[in-house]
């Protein structure tokens, strides 16, 4: 597996609203993969590719009303958001520590002394991110216990006020800043959530070629921007594509870890991908959910059925596009998500791109 591309995608930069870098990332990886690469007025990346190869011609579906009806073939869109959870700087004091605004959720336990790029635009520079109060050494046992909320963290980028002003300015984006690492059979990184699923849009349709059956259905795969700020960019998106058959790529919670209950765990790591049933922004189309079953069991990929209790994912607003589409969702179990030590399984992480690229082969 190209795990290469997968790190430099987590260790771009790219907080809801900002996903450029990520954007011309993949515009440059996917050169030749499709017919068509735009960019919308969002920020989306639409990549859109006719059907080709195979010996079967594409199945004609009629859209629109009798008097207006044209012919296409199904328009399968997948919808990988680019967007990273992160902060927007929105005030520097008098002593140059920067104040910031959420873009995400964020547990503040997983915030202390954390190491964060702070993006300028000229230039990105490394700074630290801890709450106000004492140390350890002169603070009292009961401050010790209390957890500050996410507006009390700050960020020091170890220079003087006059120039953190003179680098930084409102508005300025500052994403966690942690190495990618392969642990045994696993890999961590902070943005996992969501460069898996640029990564799978990228290499599902690579693997696709490489099974050498061509498709009879028309690929959109759109990287879409504001996911984590309530699913924006994927709204706009599939207003203009109108799938026929939406997948929402996401990652999803593996709790299959000490502390949790099992029932609780969502997915585990090593059975495979997450076939998404349902969460707090869709249910998933019944009928895809025994397709995507089906082609998992005859080509022998290992998946497991998965609920999200809350939470949302963008193949929500693929199903409540316009007149609407048929939807799911392909995830990847994820321990530790939205920390810097998000962590998946090698596993699982192919078995996604596997019966992604089956389905589209099948599709028509």
């Amino acid at each position: 597996m190209n795990i290469d591309l997968l790190k430099r995608l987590c260790q771009t930069p790219g907080v809801p609203g900002r996903e450029e870098r990520v954007r011309d990332l993949i515009k440059s990886e996917v050169k030749g993969l499709f017919d068509e690469v735009r960019t919308d007025a969002m920020g989306n990346l639409i990549c859109t590719r006719a059907p080709r190869g195979g010996k079967e011609k594409p199945k004609p579906r009629k859209v629109g009303s009798e008097k207006s009806a044209t012919t296409r073939p199904l328009r399968v869109m997948q919808l990988c958001h680019m967007d990273e959870i992160g902060f927007y700087v929105n005030h520097i004091d008098e002593k140059g520590f920067i104040w910031t605004n959420p873009a995400g959720g964020f547990d503040p336990r997983n915030l202390f002394s954390r190491r964060v790029l702070v993006c300028t635009d000229d230039g990105d520079r490394v700074g630290v991110m801890n709450p106000g109060g004492r140390p350890i050494h002169i603070s009292a046992p009961e401050e010790r216990t209390k957890v500050p909320e996410v507006k009390e963290f700050f960020v020091d980028i170890g220079l003087p006020a006059d120039k953190v002003k003179k680098h930084v300015k409102i508005g300025d984006y500052i994403v966690m800043h942690e190495p990618f690492e392969e642990v045994g059979d696993k890999l961590v990184s902070k943005a996992m959530d969501n460069r898996v699923a640029c990564w799978l849009g990228i290499e599902s349709v690579r693997e696709l070629d490489r099974l050498g059956t061509g498709h009879g259905c028309e690929i959109v795969v759109a990287f879409t921007v504001q996911e984590e700020v309530g699913l924006r960019g994927a709204r706009t998106a599939s207003h203009a594509v109108l799938p026929d058959v939406g997948f929402g790529i996401d990652v999803t919670l593996a709790c299959d870890t000490p502390g949790v209950p099992e029932k609780e765990s969502v997915s585990t790591h090593g059975k495979g991908f997450a076939l998404h049933i349902k969460d707090g922004s869709f249910i998933s189309d019944h009928t895809l959910v025994t397709e995507v079953e089906a082609l998992a069991k005859k080509h022998k990929i290992p998946y497991q059925r998965s609920i999200l209790a809350a939470g949302g994912q963008d193949g929500a607003a693929a199903q409540q596009s316009a007149a609407g589409a048929r939807a799911i969702g392909i995830t990847v179990g994820t321990r530790y998500i939205h920390t810097v030590t998000e962590m998946i399984d090698r596993t699982d992480l192919k078995a996604a791109r596997d019966i992604l690229a089956r389905y589209m082969s099948v599709a028509k």
